[in-house]
């Protein structure tokens, strides 16, 4: 009798070895299996911005189509009074807002309104909308400091300098080739012009030059120029660049309303092995602006006007 408890108990129990080798195997699918799942979690996240950007670009057309074929500004000019002037009231589909940058316009001309409730006297409001914002990074929504920046460089920069537009009016008819020209992109907002390991954190009404996002609904394109715009607009800030948030590559909308992903030096950005974006700095194989110029070529952004 004892004999075949014996036996019984050989057959259902497992041995300490058998047991480590089961553990061992489930590691090792584990180790596998883990990174490859986080692999396709991040590639999600870059289709769904991907989507955003295309669903939005759509209303830059439409904005030129209602406007005389002028493009889209970045922002509109700054009149006298700011926030109690009604010059500088804009309609965003769902009420007034005061001097909205163009992703909140755009929007509006889709039906994908920015705000659930427009705040007039508000320039750091968050957007409402979840198409407004990267999965990747997802609490850049601030409209100063967003995830998606504008080439407002070169299709519409209506900053002031001695009273006269830096760029603006720019028609729509201009652009020679809608599908090589950036419309917005994943921008990495003026963190770009400092090393990896001196920017900070991203902060939703911070204003650190350094800080990730940082004035991020501005996309400055790859070579700037000693006249050139550059970040805030303010003397002294750092520049903004394409922010490779999704595996190593940037998201970017053109003009035509396709989209690509693709590491920043595709766009004819230059990085420095610390992480810092090339601004003035002589490289041997410089940055070049051809896909934001809108002809091509490799342009200089527009210099700031002279009185």
């Amino acid at each position: 009798m004892g004999s075949v408890w014996r036996a019984v108990g050989r057959v259902s129990g497992f041995t300490l070895i058998e047991l480590l080798v089961v553990v061992s195997i489930t590691a090792l699918l584990m180790a596998i299996l883990v990174p490859s799942l986080s692999r396709a979690r991040h590639q999600a996240k870059g289709l769904v911005c991907q989507t955003h950007l295309r669903e939005l670009s759509h209303g830059w057309h439409m904005y030129a189509d209602e406007n005389r074929d002028v493009s889209l500004p970045g922002r509109y000019a700054k009149e006298a009074g700011g926030l109690d002037n009604p010059q500088n009231w804009y309609d965003v589909g769902n009420g007034l807002k005061y001097r909205p940058r163009w992703v909140a316009t755009m929007g509006r001309y889709v039906g994908v309104y920015a705000f659930d409730a427009p705040e007039l006297m508000n320039d750091r409001q968050d957007y409402d909308s979840g198409v407004y914002a990267c999965p990747a990074v997802p609490r850049w929504i601030d409209e100063r400091n967003y995830a998606y920046g504008y080439n407002h460089q070169f299709l519409g920069n209506a900053r002031k300098a001695g009273g006269r537009f830096r760029n603006f009016p720019v028609n729509r008819s201009q652009i020679r080739n809608f599908a090589a020209t950036v419309l917005g992109a994943d921008c990495l907002g003026t963190a770009a012009g400092f090393g990896k390991r001196e920017r900070a954190p991203y902060e939703n009404d911070g204003t650190g030059m350094n800080q990730s996002g940082n004035h991020g609904w501005t996309l400055d394109p790859p070579r700037l120029t000693a006249t050139s715009d550059r970040g805030t607009g303010d003397a002294g800030s750092t520049r903004t660049g394409v922010d490779p948030r999704h595996l190593g590559r940037g998201n970017a909308a053109y003009c035509d309303g396709h989209t690509e992903s693709a590491p920043v030096e595709s766009f004819g950005y230059r990085v420095w092995p610390d992480g810092t974006y090339v601004d003035l700095e002589e490289v041997q194989d410089r940055p070049h602006n051809r896909r934001f110029s809108g002809t091509g070529r490799d342009d200089d952004p527009p210099g700031l006007p002279t009185a």
